[in-house]
């Protein structure tokens, strides 16, 4: 991302035909949507089979993506353009685009469906979004550099990864009230709520760790060192999965022991990641190899891969279990 970028003004924007290359017009079943920095791009990606059925133009180096939870619309932002574009899932096109100032990188979904929240890497802040009305309904701000976002299973809290503040802000999702910051290991960038909402844990960038903190009491409960470079976690039975960019690994721990139990080589600098509706796998996006890996979380071995765009980023929760889930 490039810094000194002009603000934009809100608006919604009509997306013409013209954005789609070779999508897919229906499309069922579990998905995996792979935002391809490098090449301005969205791959549609059929599970289990690891098949890529579309491509669809975003624009403006799309990084950060989130999925409704009926799995119908898919919500990726676009860094360098400035905007949010939102994408429908069964017809494999986008039908809006939002245009927002500053930043915009990592995002993430209320469970009841909306709003979705938009971190502001350079403002500091979170845009509350309306995806109905295409409306900023509110702007919370954060510390320095916010970059992931997670929405605790129940929807009361989200957090947002403060990076150069090197903490994780906590706000009421009702309210919009800041309840706590908790500090974490260096430029925490991803985070990421257990699925029993009890935890959640920050990949913390500079400092080669993973941070837990307990959710009920916003107090660290472990810290785990992994490989280099660790860019985002994901949790399947049992396990935690963070990819370390620099080490071209995931790092896999214990969630009772907060421990590391392996290490698996991946491909060339590995970031987003996300768990499979069934639990079963994990799948990780590798940058410089164009390439999605699919995990079993219970062998933890590599099992599949499939070749994507351009510079895939995936950050954030990018796995759906298709139209209609």
């Amino acid at each position: 991302m490039q810094r000194g970028w002009l603000p934009g003004a809100l608006a919604v924007l009509a997306i013409s035909a013209s954005l789609l290359t070779g999508a897919a017009t229906a499309l069922a079943g579990s998905l995996a949507l792979v935002t391809n920095q490098s090449d301005e791009t969205v791959s549609f990606v059929t599970l289990p089979d690891l098949k890529v059925t579309g491509t669809v133009k975003v624009g403006g180096k799309p990084a950060g993506i989130a999925v409704s939870p009926d799995g119908k619309r898919a919500y990726v932002t676009s860094p360098e353009g400035k905007y949010l574009t939102i994408i429908d899932t069964a017809e494999a096109r986008p039908v809006g685009r939002i245009e927002l100032e500053g930043g915009p990188l990592g995002i993430a979904v209320h469970p009841a469906g909306q709003p979705v929240y938009v971190a502001d890497w350079y403002e500091h802040r979170i845009f509350v979004v309306d995806p109905g009305t295409a409306k900023i309904t509110a702007t919370w701000p954060t510390g320095k550099s916010p970059s992931g976002l997670a929405v605790s299973p129940d929807g009361t809290v989200l957090a947002s990864a403060d990076r150069d503040s090197h903490q994780v802000s906590l706000f009421d999702t009702a309210t919009g009230k800041l309840l706590h910051t908790v500090k974490t290991g260096e430029r925490p960038f991803g985070v990421t709520y257990t699925p029993d909402g009890k935890h959640l844990a920050t990949a913390d960038v500079g400092g080669n760790s993973v941070t837990v903190i307990d959710a009920t009491t916003a107090s660290v409960a472990a810290t785990i060192k992994v490989g280099e470079r660790p860019y985002a976690v994901a949790f399947a039975r049992g396990k935690g999965f963070v990819t370390n960019q620099y080490g071209n690994s995931v790092s896999v721990f214990d969630m009772k022991t907060w421990q590391v139990i392996k290490t698996l080589e991946t491909g060339e600098y590995p970031e987003g990641i996300d768990t499979t509706p069934d639990g079963k796998s994990v799948l990780v996006a590798n940058w410089f190899d164009n390439t999605l890996s699919r995990i079993d979380a219970d062998t933890l071995e590599i099992t599949g891969e499939a070749s994507v765009g351009d510079g895939p980023r995936a950050f954030g929760n990018f796995i759906t279990s298709g139209p209609g889930r």
